[in-house]
């Protein structure tokens, strides 16, 4: 925890009178381009993978990122995606998932995490992604862990879909969805690519098209 202190001070020294512009301008409000769903795990820095600053990305985090199906009740993520396109205006939402994610792993061994039963309730928004690999391939282990995990991306811009706000924006061409996942040993993003239904490197996926500000 020290170096957490120390890092706030260090911040408070170094960091902030180098960019105090940026910081005054955001004290009055905030105008992100991107909304970032991605995994609570420690090891993902939204900011640092995209290289933005402040005030650039609207992020959401949790396990696995998920992203619940609308429904009536509301939850955090729900509030947050609506107030994100609602209120905030994004024109791009991007999930992102990660290699070897706990969640993903809790996901295709359900029975061990029954001493965790919050998680292990949250994660059944994650079964689609399992059940539709073990269509594919027969069964299901640890060792569809990477396709898993590209699949659960899918399932969860799926889910997405199904928000009022984000389904009115996209039908009106105001929001676009992006589908990644983020190698943490090797620094890679995949990303989704509708037209030839693959996750390709970014170069390759965004050949043509850019996260450019509309």
């Amino acid at each position: 925890m020290d170096h957490v202190i120390s890092g706030v001070a260090k911040f408070q020294d170094e960091v902030y009178p180098t960019k105090k512009a940026t910081f005054q301008k955001l004290a009055n409000g905030q105008n992100p381009e991107v909304l970032f769903i991605t995994c609570s795990d420690s090891r993902i820095d939204p900011n640092l993978v995209t290289q933005t600053d402040p005030g650039e990305l609207f992020i959401c985090r949790n396990a696995g990122n998920v992203v619940p199906p609308h429904s009536n009740q509301t939850g955090g993520m729900t509030a947050s995606i609506e107030f994100a396109v609602a209120a905030l205006g994004v024109s791009h939402i991007v999930i992102c998932g990660h290699t070897d994610c706990g969640a993903m792993k809790g996901a295709l061994n359900p029975e061990a995490l029954d001493g965790l039963p919050h998680v292990k309730e949250w994660l059944g928004h994650c079964r689609c992604a399992t059940e539709v690999v073990k269509e594919r391939r027969g069964s299901v282990d640890h060792e569809n862990l990477e396709e898993v995990t590209q699949e659960n991306v899918l399932q969860q811009l799926q889910h997405l879909r199904t928000h009022p706000s984000v389904a009115a924006k996209i039908a009106t061409g105001k929001v676009k969805l992006h589908g990644w996942v983020y190698n943490i040993g090797s620094g890679e993003v995949l990303c989704y690519d509708e037209s030839s239904k693959t996750f390709e490197r970014m170069s390759e996926a965004y050949a043509e098209q850019k996260l450019t500000k509309k």
